[in-house]
């Protein structure tokens, strides 16, 4: 007698991730799990179904995944102008003064996504309040950068936010002036959310949160994405909502699972051991988040050594090493996975000294080493910068390390000139940290990027930009293979979380999730891998996904 299941998945070519070029032609769904994975024969003799698909031959991969971004306030900025295709500061410009003809006197203009580096006429500097005051001197302005670590403010924007001469913003930020002490508009770290707190949230208006919402989970299903690790960070005003991802569950209308993360202390509610396991509950608590430094396209994360194309700053940190260490021995104790930001070496040299005084103080409080090893691991987000020092220390701590290797794909042009050679080298090691036994897992940072995890397995394959340079590649020595990329952004997600015992691999008893995709992405030009796309994805068995 044949038993009963959902749906049967036959003439695939199913990569399950178990191991290294294993493939499967069979997929049974049952209950929103993985029934059986194997062959046709063996799924059609042993299992009936109301649908059998032949997905005559496509390539299926378990869902893609997304271990570190910011989903909200990716949705926000549906509402903002994307300056992210200006060429040109002067294009930037015309672009808000676009928007600004067709905007009410006095309203605020928003913009995002614009990155100097790539302005022809910039000289790879921030634009200034001058440069905005260009494109309107009837509105407020208030443009980031694409890392978000630093915001520009037009004169109307500055004088509505009441900041004067000589202003000083105090730890954590910093407002620029000039040399008479007129802020120069350029607002970088914390000192940015001074904006933040004043503009009008456009999620305020219900129905508009809807509609964006909607529109980022259409976009993320459409890259193939089934889990995603979304972060508050108050510090920079993006807000997460755990309740409006439960109440979007609860109604069947949410097509990735979704990881909460808070960057205040918070008690984690208590799992059931049937709630774990249930593949249609799709949303939980995650980590305790904790910034340590800024980025280096802001100049603002924090090196040992000044900067090479700015030798009067070595960055900032935004928190003092003695309040990291309290700040996470206080969550750790709590039970609370902390995960903290840090991109610039001394950066990374804080936190991993906040980690040895947890793991220390911890034990001399009574925790013994065994219950140490059954914690998650903490959980260090960027890790661009190392040194071999670094890394050793690294290798001896219980980490995992959340990667966006698309920073690269934009970082490489000028990541040189910004920090020196001998620094580069030691910048987005990727092999390095794998060689080391370090787990890794993919992410984008979005908004920061995009949340394409095809865009981050082909910078990690080719190390080359979209265009295809350098031939043969940046640091060609620090290149991964497919397989281990593809694992990035999907086996190796569930680790930073302890969830690899429920998906990241399509095997019996996992949940059901899955992506098929256009071409078998194991078997095609590597300079391709950018341009796969997704034809269906599922969660828990369901379609949340069809490329018409």
């Amino acid at each position: 007698m044949k038993t009963s299941a959902d749906k049967i998945f036959i003439n695939a070519r199913a990569y399950t991730l178990e191991g290294e070029g294993v493939c499967k032609e069979a997929i049974v769904v049952k209950d929103g799990k993985f029934a059986y994975v194997g062959s046709n024969e063996t799924a059609l003799a042993d299992y009936q179904a109301d649908q059998v698909i032949d997905l005559e031959g496509k390539t299926v991969l378990p869902g893609m995944g997304d271990s570190h971004l910011h989903f909200a306030a990716f949705c926000k900025l549906f509402s903002w102008v994307d300056l992210g295709g200006a060429g040109s500061k002067k294009e930037a410009i015309d672009m808000l003064a676009a928007k600004a003809a067709e905007t009410p006197e006095g309203e605020w203009i928003t913009g995002f996504n614009f990155d100097q580096s790539k302005w022809d006429d910039s000289g790879d500097r921030l634009p200034t309040r001058e440069d905005l005051d260009k494109a309107t001197v009837r509105h407020p302005v208030m443009i980031k950068r694409v890392c978000m670590h630093a915001a520009v403010a037009n004169t109307a924007a500055i004088q509505k936010a009441g900041i004067g001469k000589d202003y000083d913003f105090g730890e954590g930020g910093l407002v620029e002036l000039d040399k008479d002490g007129i802020p120069t508009g350029i607002f970088r770290e914390q000192a940015s959310r001074i904006f933040d707190e004043i503009i009008p949230d456009p999620f305020e208006n219900t129905e508009n949160k809807k509609k964006c919402m909607k529109k980022g989970f259409d976009l993320a299903v459409s890259y193939g994405l089934t889990m995603m690790h979304t972060y508050a960070s108050e510090i920079y005003q993006y807000f997460e909502n755990y309740d409006d991802y439960l109440e979007l569950n609860r109604k069947g209308q949410l097509p990735v699972r979704m990881t909460v993360c808070i960057d205040n202390f918070y008690n984690k509610p208590f799992v059931t051991k049937a709630e774990r396991e249930d593949p249609f509950r799709a949303v939980q608590y995650g980590t305790f988040k904790i910034f340590s430094d800024g980025s280096l396209g802001s100049r603002s994360a924090k090196l040992y050594e000044p900067y090479a194309d700015d030798p009067d700053t070595t960055g900032m940190l935004v928190i003092s090493q003695e309040d990291l260490n309290e700040r996470m021995l206080k969550a750790y104790e709590m039970g609370l996975q902390p995960a903290v930001h840090c991109i610039g070496d001394m950066g990374l040299d804080v936190v991993l000294t906040a980690i040895e005084y947890t793991l220390e103080k911890s034990r001399e409080r009574g925790m013994t080493e065994r219950e140490q090893r059954d914690r998650l691991p903490f959980r260090i987000i960027h890790a661009q910068m190392s040194t071999p020092q670094l890394i050793e220390r690294m290798k001896k701590l219980p980490v995992e390390l959340d990667i966006q290797p698309v920073f690269f794909l934009t970082d490489m042009h000028w990541i040189r000139e910004r920090v020196g050679d001998k620094r580069a080298d030691m910048s987005y090691v990727w092999k390095t940290y794998k060689d080391a036994g370090l787990m890794m897992s993919g992410g984008s940072d979005c908004p920061v990027e995009i949340f394409s995890p095809w865009n981050g397995i082909y910078s990690m394959v080719t190390r080359k930009d979209l265009d295809g340079n350098p031939e043969g590649g940046m640091q060609p020595e620090e290149k991964l293979s497919v397989y281990d990329a593809v694992c990035m952004y999907s086996k190796n997600v569930p680790y930073a979380n302890g969830e690899q015992d429920l998906m990241g691999t399509i095997e019996a008893g996992k949940f059901a999730d899955m992506v098929v995709i256009d071409r078998d992405i194991f078997n095609i030009p590597d300079d391709e891998l950018k341009d796969v796309q997704a034809l269906y994805t599922y969660m828990a068995g369901c379609q949340t996904y069809c490329r018409e």
